[in-house]
């Protein structure tokens, strides 16, 4: 799946260790995770499943994710900051920023936000789909899980065009 998030911050809000998602640890990101969740004035966390993503394209369905994740916001923004992705549904004035997880505090929020839930997601799917791995390499295409692909073949919950999967699947 691909997850999406907002979040609105109190006015002059400063939280120590707050930083690019990809930056912190994973335990970092569970605590800041919980505390971005309690302090924020509003966040929404969206998704978009395998087959949605098979259906529109990873662009398109991380795109429906931050719909759903912006559909959540009570109250809503004024001004949108964005990490780089154009959102043509958006109504509201906003701006894109290269790299915005490291420039604004709200996009750094958000990131984590959207990475710890898909990371709890691929946990629980882990349990339920013993032997792919998921829980460790959270659905990327690393050397573990195209092994386990190779042993298992994709399960229900692999994306059919993801690259790795693609070789495994039979075209009708």
């Amino acid at each position: 799946p691909v997850f999406a998030a907002f979040v609105i911050l109190p006015e002059g809000y400063h939280l120590p260790g707050l930083d690019d998602s990809k930056k912190l640890s994973r335990q970092q990101r569970r605590v800041l995770f919980e505390q971005i969740k309690n302090q924020a004035v509003a966040y929404g966390i969206g998704q978009a499943g395998h087959e949605e993503i098979d259906a529109l394209n990873i662009l398109e369905a991380t795109r429906l994710a931050f719909r759903r994740a912006f559909e959540c916001l009570v109250p809503a923004p004024d001004y949108v900051l964005l990490d780089f992705i154009k959102l043509p549904w958006l109504q509201l004035p906003s701006f894109s920023l290269a790299k915005g997880e490291s420039h604004s505090d709200s996009i750094a929020a958000a990131s984590i936000l959207a990475k710890e839930a898909r990371d709890q997601l691929m946990e629980q799917l882990d349990r339920e789909y013993p032997g792919y791995g998921f829980g460790k390499h959270m659905g990327y295409g690393t050397p573990a899980h195209q092994k386990a692909l190779a042993e298992l073949g994709p399960c229900t919950i692999h994306r059919k065009t993801f690259k790795p999967v693609k070789k495994y699947v039979s075209n009708p």
